[in-house]
């Protein structure tokens, strides 16, 4: 990061802090997490649209992110459903895009890590908060060319706004019995029934198929395509950003407030696209209503999508604090797309001499097979049986404490 030439509230970094804590304990451990907005395609015309927009709206982010929703949850539909498949899914890629340049996503997304005010000032209170920083030393104004602050500044544009992520849902609803008149009853063909249901591959009906083709017969399908982008934050952006457009409400530059209001400097970039989608039979909910199962299934699909999206893409992979080492344990589960023989990285978190955090391996632990926790959405209701409320990993136990962060590595 280039120096800064103006002062600005700076923060007194402690190391980091974790509460660890066992089985029986209350408490849960404190860790820096990224943070997600998520939004989705509003499309009339497509069935279920409204109960499907309503459920997404009122839903929460999922609790392993910092929510960092700035405005509206939906967006109109922007691309021609009369394209090729190919052609559609870029030009979905375009308009998605250009919507969140043009509707300033990026800058209020800034905003909002600032704790911009009516008037235009900023302050350090949410990055304090997240980053667990020292917030008895919020009132010091620290010289310019303090290097002790420039790596502070640096570690939490590093460690929180650098890892914040925003992720455009498109949902399809799909009858399965529309789907099965469409397949003309071809049980064997359950690659070509996925396709008709939502799915583009064989592989993403392994489960159904080895469930004995369930995705035939009475039931719903949620079908999601999903965009992830990422806040650009480097040592560039920084520097204008503090050097140009800080100030505070106790003395509000009005120069500085228009420079940022105009500001084009601030860009989310594309990272990738998953798509996911959930099977829901009517028969294992024969009291719930059609609309209750539209909307257990696009939460279904929305959990789905998101963990995908963190399987493929190792920028969106979140780090998890490890609940206990004996048993080795986390709360993470199917919800986060755990499957057997998932390999975790465990990690020290330290800080280096300029005072920002680096991440140390200290080992590696496996997935358990037979214990994997089901915290997906109404599993509740799916597996009354289950009692588990987290996921057992194998691996050296002397090694690791509660607190350590885990991170898949496969």
């Amino acid at each position: 990061m280039s120096r800064l030439t103006n002062p600005f509230i700076l923060l007194f970094c402690t190391c980091f802090m974790v509460t660890g804590y066992s089985q029986n304990d209350t408490k849960t451990a404190e860790y820096r997490r990224s943070s997600l907005y998520t939004l989705m395609v509003a499309d009339s015309t497509r069935n279920f649209s409204q109960l499907i927009q309503e459920t997404f709206v009122d839903s929460k982010i999922p609790e392993k992110f910092n929510n960092h929703v700035t405005n509206e949850r939906s967006i109109p539909k922007l691309y021609n459903d009369s394209l090729s498949k190919a052609e559609l899914k870029e030009a979905q890629k375009v308009a998605i895009t250009e919507y969140l340049s043009t509707h300033d996503i990026a800058k209020s997304m800034v905003a909002k890590w600032f704790n911009r005010s009516e008037q235009g000032g900023f302050n350090m209170d949410l990055i304090s908060e997240r980053g667990f920083y020292n917030a008895s030393d919020l009132d010091v104004k620290i010289a310019k060319n303090s290097e002790r602050g420039t790596a502070m500044l640096a570690d939490a544009g590093e460690e929180l706004i650098k890892n914040t992520f925003v992720i455009v849902n498109n949902f399809k609803y799909t009858d399965k019995e529309e789907v099965a008149e469409k397949a003309k009853g071809l049980l064997a063909s359950i690659g070509s029934v996925a396709v008709l249901a939502g799915a583009s591959e064989v592989a993403e009906v392994t489960e159904v198929a080895s469930e004995g083709v369930g995705i035939l017969g009475k039931g719903y399908v949620i079908k999601t395509d999903a965009l992830l982008f990422r806040l650009k934050w480097n040592d560039e952006v920084a520097s204008i950003f503090y050097n140009d457009y800080w100030t505070e409400d106790e003395q509000i530059d009005e120069e500085r407030v228009n420079a940022f209001n105009e500001s084009n400097v601030f860009e989310l970039e594309y990272i990738g696209t998953q798509m996911a989608w959930a099977d829901l039979q009517s028969t294992t909910y024969t009291k719930k209503t059609d609309e209750e199962l539209i909307t257990i299934a696009t939460m279904k699909a929305s959990d789905a999508v998101t963990a995908k999206l963190q399987r493929e893409y190792e920028v969106f992979r979140t780090k998890t604090p490890l609940m206990s080492s004996d048993p080795l344990s986390a709360k993470i589960g199917l919800k986060e797309g755990l499957e057997k023989g998932d390999k975790y990285e465990v990690l020290e978190q330290v800080l280096n001499k300029e005072g920002k955090t680096e991440y140390k391996r200290v080992g590696v632990i496996k997935v358990d097979k037979n214990q994997i926790w089901d915290n997906r959405f109404n599993a509740d209701e799916e597996n009354t049986d289950d009692t588990l409320e987290y996921t057992v990993f194998s691996g050296k136990k002397k090694k690791f404490y509660a607190g350590m962060l885990i991170r898949q590595i496969n």
